[in-house]
């Protein structure tokens, strides 16, 4: 079997970008909630049958106590923001396993429920399906971990990421701190780019591998980015110190387990979710007990057209 873990946040937010607005009666927002679910649904009919779906219910996490820049939802428009509650209700109504994040984020959800789905040796592959960086350092053969950019259809083994990024997967953290991620507020190390950073991880793997002295170094053409680090150690520890701790460890911060589902229960269920006009209240009702009568009532109201 192969089991999809999917970066449902990713998928809200794209979808709220890319699809025309669509409200319930009674005014609500629904349009991404709509696109999201349609397209996991759509997972199913091209042959998906293990389904976990990782969101992300705050954008705040523990990293932010850890750094002061790291994002924030600042930004983010209401109308999507509120969707998050409503994906997860809809979502499982449907059948799919949700991991609603609030202390954590997304991305360590997935990372952590691979490498437990990997524990199983009935699972043949994991699909980490999102495009963010951070998560190619989960990328592991041994454990039949791969990611999925599902937008461009292409899977990314280790030697897929390492031709993407010039590094291992377990050099991402350290190749984000240096370069930097804009997505997560991650600064970088001034000076240091794509192509220094993957030569230079190439040689020593991690960070606090890479000698104090660049005239120690061991690494060809990297002279000018070799005078940033001798010029400012500080800045450099302070990389290595901090904003390393931020972009690793998503394989292992928590251990989510991955519980299969029936896809013809699930395909049995999702039918009458989302192409009927009025979908049966029980059913909802069973998977939607600890959410708010609104939030289980506007669930419904995202299937209708």
């Amino acid at each position: 079997m192969e089991v999809h873990l999917v970066d449902g946040t990713y998928e809200l937010f794209r979808h709220h970008f890319a699809v025309p607005s669509h409200q319930t009666a009674d005014g609500v927002e629904v349009a991404a909630t709509r696109a999201v679910v349609g397209s996991i649904l759509g997972m199913l009919e091209g042959g998906a049958t293990h389904v976990g779906v990782a969101t992300d219910q705050v954008v705040e996490s523990f990293r932010n106590d850890m750094f002061e820049g790291y994002k924030t939802g600042e930004g983010t428009p209401p109308e999507l923001f509120a969707q998050f509650p409503l994906l997860k209700a809809a979502l499982e109504a449907a059948g799919f396993r949700v991991f609603a994040m609030v202390e954590h984020e997304a991305d360590d959800a997935m990372g952590a429920a691979a490498v437990k789905a990997a524990e199983d040796p009935r699972v043949d592959r994991i699909l980490i399906c999102t495009p963010d960086k951070d998560l190619a350092q989960v990328v592991d053969d041994g454990l039949r971990i791969v990611q999925h950019d599902r937008r461009k259809d292409i899977v990314y083994d280790r030697d897929g990421i390492i031709e993407r990024f010039g590094v291992r997967p377990e050099s991402i953290p350290d190749y984000l701190a240096l370069v930097g991620d804009t997505a997560d507020g991650i600064p970088g190390l001034p000076g240091w780019g794509a192509k220094s950073s993957s030569t230079v991880l190439a040689r020593y793997l991690h960070l606090e591998e890479i000698p104090d002295d660049a005239n120690d170094w061991d690494v060809a053409g990297v002279t000018g980015e070799a005078l940033v680090w001798n010029t400012n150690g500080d800045t450099a520890n302070d990389v290595i110190s901090s904003t390393n701790r931020l972009t690793s460890n998503r394989r292992c911060v928590l251990t989510p387990v991955v519980i299969p589902q029936s896809v013809s229960k699930i395909r049995h269920i999702s039918s009458r979710l989302v192409f009927p006009a009025r979908p049966p209240i029980p059913l909802m009702a069973q998977s939607t007990a600890e959410a708010p009568a609104s939030t289980a009532a506007t669930a419904l109201a995202v299937a209708r057209p």
